[in-house]
């Protein structure tokens, strides 16, 4: 997934979740944040971020805040990125599933089932499959953590997916680390317990956890490899 006409900026401050200002180049600018998320660790004031430059005039803000130099690591933080490279990869066949084991003939992303809206639906053959993409930017030491604030989404569409593969589906979890270079994954359960609970019983009961870091530039990010997951 590539990013045109990104900038060099300094982190100052996020007053909300959705806006955070930015030093350019000794300019303060007016920044909007695409990550609902804390992202506490790497919203931190003096911290190297990039920023794409928006080409719609009818917007607010000019930029939006992609990526941050944490360290020597450089993250991507964009939380609307994840489902795009998922796709993308299962479109260009890089992303093999464990257990689909046909072609895939169709690739449909927002399909709802039951009380919930799946991040892509696929079909094969004679298999169908739910896929939930989760970003993932928290890391500790290497280690990443998902979430990063309380989730109850989040364990709705575990429970929902825990539903779908009784009934037949396939069901995949799939962790996008935003990152390169980690140890492995495990659920945040000291934000919130349940969300691990429940992924821990998704595994139990045939629904595949997985986790994939990828590979981050500045104007570019791509699934990368499988990660661990430690449930």
């Amino acid at each position: 997934m590539k990013y045109n006409k990104m900038i060099k900026a300094k982190f100052i401050e996020r007053p909300n979740r959705f806006v955070a200002y930015c030093d350019i180049n000794g300019e303060v600018e007016k920044i909007h944040v695409k990550n609902t998320g804390k992202c506490k660790e790497l919203l931190v004031p003096g911290y190297e971020v990039y920023l794409e430059e928006s080409n719609n005039p009818a917007r607010s803000t000019k930029y939006s805040l992609i990526a941050v130099k944490k360290g020597d690591r450089l993250i991507n933080m964009d939380s609307q990125v994840t489902n795009k490279i998922v796709y993308e990869s299962l479109e260009d066949k890089s992303l093999i599933l464990p257990g689909f084991d046909e072609d895939i003939t169709l690739i449909k992303p927002e399909k709802t089932y039951g009380n919930s809206r799946f991040d892509v639906y696929i079909e094969g053959k004679t298999k169908k499959a739910f896929i939930e993409v989760k970003g993932c930017t928290l890391e500790i030491d290497g280690v990443v953590k998902f979430p990063d604030a309380k989730t109850e989404r989040g364990v709705k569409h575990v429970k929902e997916l825990i539903k779908a593969r009784e009934e037949g589906y396939l069901a995949y979890i799939i962790l996008v680390i935003q990152m390169e270079d980690v140890l492995y994954f495990t659920p945040n359960v000291d934000m919130h317990k349940e969300f691990g609970d429940v992924l821990k019983e998704a595994d139990e009961k045939g629904v595949k956890v997985l986790a994939y870091d990828s590979k981050v530039e500045i104007d570019n990010i791509v699934l990368n490899n499988p990660v661990k997951v430690i449930l």
